[in-house]
């Protein structure tokens, strides 16, 4: 999602009140956060309210505590007083900021809870899951189907296997959209948990799987060239033939031999 700028000012003020309380709740306050935002999302009028700047800070953040007082936890309940405190561009970038805030909550437990390089790994993962079946993707985005049914849907196929956080932000996705698809979705959640160990997303496809030695020789090579740490998702397509095809942001690096007889035809066409 892209904040402007008196948007992005307020959700790093409110990211700094959310770290300051998330020690040992980040995961609970990241669902709660989450159920916020979408009682937002649907009170069209609440929304306006809360992020309307022209009433003083106290009035918006005294009407969110009487809502939500004794419904979510106190740590939850300074957080969203926070934000509906500060100055946001838009109603829907109050929510947009929640949203935001819940996913930072849920990545921070993972990664307190040693789990971060997992989650990002599933979200990667189901990410590419999702776009090799498609009907798949349509029973979980189809707008007539009812959102209890796709939640016990995404329970039956990850529930137990992933991280606590890694559920927790697939359902969210699912349940509430909000435009997005849910292969871009996923994709955009694993690249935030990328982020938040300050590593680059290098998506690698090779004909074959690669070995231990083989990721570590790439990831150095690839630290090199980009003089930052990288990441890699990798993903496994025989149509190659051979070699890589390496994207990192909007880089593509084409190494594979499918990619060579391509180029090759391009020449000569």
């Amino acid at each position: 999602m892209t904040f402007h700028a008196a948007s992005r000012e307020a959700l790093a003020a409110v990211e700094l009140t959310l770290l300051d309380v998330t020690e040992g709740t980040a995961g609970s306050l990241g669902a709660e956060l989450f159920a916020v935002a979408g009682l937002l999302d649907r009170e069209v009028g609440l929304r306006r309210t809360l992020a309307d700047s022209s009433t003083e800070p106290s009035s918006r953040e005294g009407l969110a505590t009487s809502l939500l007082s004794g419904k979510v936890t106190d740590q939850t309940l300074t957080v969203v007083t926070a934000a509906v405190g500060a100055r946001w561009s838009s109603p829907r970038q109050l929510v947009d900021g929640l949203e935001s805030l819940a996913t930072t909550a849920l990545l921070v437990s993972a990664e307190r809870a040693g789990d971060l390089d997992s989650v990002e790994d599933e979200l990667f993962r189901l990410g590419r899951i999702v776009a090799d079946q498609t009907e798949l993707e349509r029973v979980l985005t189809s707008r007539s189907a009812p959102v209890e049914g796709k939640l016990a849907l995404v329970r039956d196929l990850i529930g137990g296997k992933v991280a606590p956080a890694t559920e927790a932000l697939v359902e969210n996705l699912v349940a509430q959209p909000r435009g997005r698809g849910l292969v871009t979705g996923l994709e955009a959640l694993a690249t935030e948990a990328a982020k938040r160990r300050e590593r680059s997303v290098a998506h690698v496809i090779s004909a074959g799987p690669l070995s231990a030695v083989q990721q570590e020789k790439l990831s150095a090579s690839l630290q090199r060239i980009y003089n930052r740490p990288i990441a890699l998702h990798l993903e496994v397509d025989p149509d190659l033939g051979g070699g890589l095809v390496i994207k990192v942001g909007d880089e593509v690096i084409d190494g594979s031999t499918r990619g060579r007889l391509d180029a090759l035809r391009r020449r000569f066409a």
